[in-house]
């Protein structure tokens, strides 16, 4: 089962990442985040399949986020407004995702990452 891996490269944690997948033997396809953000279509999907809710999509300690003072608008907005919002710029979603078939992990956790 090939995965995909979505990342920015600059960011450490998704360096970290990376390395553990390849040093895993994981095969995956890579994406840059920054050059190729998730479609509204994508996050709705890999939202549902993760079970998690949407704020956890959110780059929280991103500088972008803390420009458009996010923590203050959110709360306000509807589901549909906050993952149009993450469409519009890559550097808002938490990241590294690596996503398969049934699965969406959020952030690197080596243990989630391992039990996947």
């Amino acid at each position: 089962m090939k995965m995909l891996f979505i990342c920015y490269p600059k960011c450490t944690t998704c360096q970290k990442a990376r390395m553990w997948l390849d040093k895993s033997n994981i095969s995956y396809e890579f994406r840059d985040i920054k050059l190729n953000n998730p479609t509204e279509k994508e996050l709705m999907e890999w939202i549902k399949i993760s079970g998690l809710p949407i704020k956890r999509f959110f780059n929280t300690s991103g500088i972008l986020y803390r420009e458009l003072e996010l923590t203050k608008k959110l709360p306000s907005m509807s589901e549909e407004e906050q993952i149009k919002l993450l469409a519009t710029d890559g550097m808002l979603v938490k990241r590294p995702l690596l996503i398969s078939d049934n699965k969406v992990l959020v952030g690197f956790k080596e243990k989630e990452w391992n039990e996947l």
